[in-house]
């Protein structure tokens, strides 16, 4: 059965896979980020969490208050906890960013719960009508678009933090 939902996945969501392990190794080094790029990828990861969730449960209902829930739950955290990974770069407009292994992973885990969650339903379609299927699910999107969201909101404020003209664009 596993062969079969290997070679029953499109194309394009071994692309998907290829072009996120990509990005996250590239986030695994100490780079020069322009300020506005730090949008990209949590802005992916919440277009890739939400279109599942309205395709597989609406966007509506217990399945996104338990995104939304989890998504602001996380995101206060990761923003209080504050960011120490970014510095002043000596390019006009960027930023310094300390390289992380944690995008990657969360970046794997939103990926692969979305892999999971289309299998799962493909396999038994009755579960996008299973309130408790549709909150567990979109309740670890929004764990982990929160995360994203919170982690941005911290190095928006260390950006504001840095010497004036550091990362003006």
């Amino acid at each position: 059965m596993l062969i079969q939902i290997l070679t029953h996945t499109p194309l394009y969501v071994w692309a998907i896979l290829a072009f996120l392990v990509y990005r996250g190794i590239a986030m695994m080094r100490d780079r020069d980020v322009e300020v506005r790029k730090l949008v990209m990828i949590p802005a992916v990861m919440l277009m890739l969490s939400l279109q599942d969730i309205g395709t597989k449960f609406g966007l509506g209902g217990w399945a996104l208050a338990a995104w939304a829930a989890a998504a602001a739950g996380v995101a206060l955290v990761a923003g209080l906890a504050g960011s120490e990974r970014i510095a002043a770069s000596t390019m006009p407009g960027h930023v310094r960013v300390r390289g992380s292994r944690l995008p990657l992973v969360m970046m794997m885990a939103v990926f692969f719960t979305k892999y999971v969650a289309s299998v799962t339903v493909s396999v038994a379609p009755q579960l996008r009508q299973d309130t408790l299927f549709a909150c567990i699910v979109c309740g670890l999107f929004g764990v982990f678009n929160g995360w994203f969201v919170g982690r941005l909101v911290a190095d928006m404020a260390s950006v504001r933090t840095l010497p004036a003209g550091a990362a003006v664009a």
